[in-house]
């Protein structure tokens, strides 16, 4: 048997609760919608889903909370602007936490390896990796934190968060 020390066991203890948030919100909100076939009705749900998709320490499908919603009565306008707006606000406190936290906790949080390349990418490309990585499906929250990490200007940091949402979000409506 191996042993661990205290600190994987913490971050097993730490993966592990918001492992279960995640599926927790996602089953109160999303899980319900598709349970009771209300997802016409359901635009809070999407934007507590899409919300917390966002933030870098929680990982929900929001890409497809957002094509299962796209199939619904609701305003394709709408949904966009939620989307938009939701992810933005949670990328906000992802900066804002990468801006007040210290390094060692991130550390703990996320990993010092995740931290390093995504810290990589803005060195080398800057601005051009935040819109990247918001136009496509990839770890756009932690870019945020790290962005904030570097204390790159906040209002670049959104400017290119937001570029990059639109180009995703109208590629995903015009595909679905």
């Amino acid at each position: 048997m191996i042993k661990k020390s205290r600190t994987e066991i913490i971050h097993i203890i730490i993966a592990s609760l918001l492992l279960i948030a995640a599926i927790v919100i996602a089953s109160i909100t999303v899980g319900l919608d598709i349970y009771y076939g209300s997802r016409d009705e359901g635009m809070l749900s999407f934007a507590i889903v899409n919300a917390c998709g966002y933030l870098f320490f929680l990982i929900m499908p929001v890409e497809v909370a957002f094509v299962y919603y796209l199939q619904g009565d609701i305003s394709i306008l709408a949904l966009n602007a939620v989307a938009i707006g939701t992810a933005l606000f949670s990328q906000a406190i992802d900066y804002s936490i990468g801006l007040l936290m210290s390094n060692r906790f991130i550390d703990n949080l996320i990993g010092r390896k995740r931290y390093i390349k995504a810290e990589k990418y803005i060195e080398k490309y800057g601005n051009v990796t935040i819109f990247v990585f918001n136009a496509l499906p990839l770890s756009s929250p932690v870019i945020s934190l790290a962005a904030g990490m570097l204390r790159l200007r906040i209002r670049d940091t959104l400017i290119f968060t937001v570029l990059g949402l639109g180009v995703k979000y109208i590629a995903l409506t015009l595909i679905f």
